[in-house]
């Protein structure tokens, strides 16, 4: 008898240690959530340094930097570095082996690279207009939250054309430099916005991103912007996020459609619930975790949990189920190893509406770093997809002059 009571007390020991582990597996289940479903939409006032400076040559212009697949890739970029009080540009890789990867070191522009350890590469290669040589003018654009600063390059002749840059989430207008020469060569000038909670123009109440379900009105101010100020032709080009914002700027509102004649999108979040999913495997989480980040941020209780104003019904910013509604002509550049935002949002959107959409696939670009890794090829797809565009505006231009 007392042998029966003993395995029944061990039963009952085990089960309720079973659901106590069940409890803590949901407990930290639920905190991993809300976790990254804060991440997602809460501005980062610095981002992590994650490559490791090993050395710096400055006399011979050379930096040794642990081996990784950003310090590998092949192109100028970037290097931000002490918290991005110092900013570095880096040339080609020189060599590498398993551990260690050897590249020019173009310029330092500010800080004590020998005395950093540790950097964050990025796309920049350029820190403002002024590099680039032409000249350009600092503006104001008045948004729904107040004045947002920007820049504009404009062409050397008077242009009525007008390419509007939209940068990445964590970016600035810098991140839209590497277009302004292409697009001036073929006779377009080019708007560099800010916008809410991007560290330069005006934050939003919640001070969180919307996925460009808030950010599209300023893009609608943009828009106004150059329409005062002479445009009769826009495109809007939209990096990662940014091209989030622009699809939602042109689904939501007919004064964007009203003057637009094209949209350029480099490594553009097209799904975000699979952008969700990706990020999650990514952190070694199962791809249900996506999922159920989907649902936090749409739920009743997304604003107590992540700070966002509003539930994002992050469903309803999916373009590929509005795709119908696109008219304009889309050039569409993605790599296929981005490892930030998969490609699989650009594969579905160019298969949605192939009458539309040119799709141009790169290879070891990863995220919206294809000018850096192969400039000569995106410059190629830009500047000519543009001339062409160009071209066809002034060709329907006439037509339409003709028939009135």
């Amino acid at each position: 008898m007392g042998r029966r009571t003993g395995a029944a007390g061990t039963i009952g020991i085990a089960a309720t240690a079973i659901g106590l582990l069940a409890a803590v597996a949901g407990t930290v289940a639920a905190v991993i959530t809300v976790t990254m479903a804060r991440r997602v939409v809460t501005p980062q006032a610095t981002r992590p340094e994650e490559e490791r400076i090993v050395a710096v040559d400055l006399a011979s212009r050379e930096v040794v930097l642990a081996a990784s697949d950003e310090t590998r890739m092949r192109g100028r970029y970037g290097l931000w570095f002490d918290h991005e009080s110092g900013h570095a540009r880096l040339g080609d890789v020189i060599d590498e082996d398993d551990r260690f990867v050897r590249r020019h070191l173009d310029a330092v522009d500010f800080g004590r690279l020998e005395r950093a350890d540790r950097g964050r590469i990025n796309g920049w290669y350029h820190l403002g207009p002024w590099e680039l040589g032409h000249e350009y003018d600092n503006v104001v654009v008045e948004t729904p939250l107040g004045p947002a600063p920007a820049w504009v390059v404009p062409t050397a002749e008077p242009s009525t054309r007008w390419v509007i840059q939209v940068h990445g989430r964590g970016a600035k207008r810098q991140e839209g430099l590497r277009a302004v020469d292409p697009a001036r060569a073929a006779g377009w000038n080019t708007l560099l916005i800010s916008y809410r909670n991007d560290g330069e123009a005006p934050e939003s109440e919640d001070r969180r991103y919307g996925l460009g379900g808030t950010e599209w009105a300023d893009v609608v101010a943009a828009v106004r912007y150059a329409e005062e100020h002479g445009a009769e032709r826009i495109v809007l080009m939209g990096w990662s996020m940014g091209g989030a914002i622009v699809l939602q700027a042109i689904l939501r509102s007919a004064a964007v459609r009203e003057r637009l004649v094209g949209v350029i999108l480099d490594s553009p979040a097209i799904d975000w619930v699979d952008i969700l999913r990706f990020q999650g495997q990514a952190l070694g989480m199962p791809k249900e975790l996506g999922d159920v980040v989907v649902r936090l941020l749409g739920g009743p209780f997304s604003g107590g949990l992540t700070g966002v104003a509003a539930p994002i019904d992050v469903e309803d910013l999916d373009p590929v189920a509005r795709a119908d509604e696109l008219d304009a002509p889309i050039l569409l550049m993605h790599s296929v190893d981005d490892g930030f935002v998969p490609i699989d949002g650009s594969r579905r959107l160019a298969a949605a509406r192939p009458d539309l959409i040119e799709f141009e696939v790169f290879e070891g670009a990863r995220h919206t770093k294809l000018w850096n890794h192969d400039p000569e090829r995106w410059t190629a797809l830009v500047g000519g997809w543009l001339e062409r565009s160009a071209v066809d505006v002034d060709r329907l231009g006439d037509e339409a002059e003709i028939a009135g």
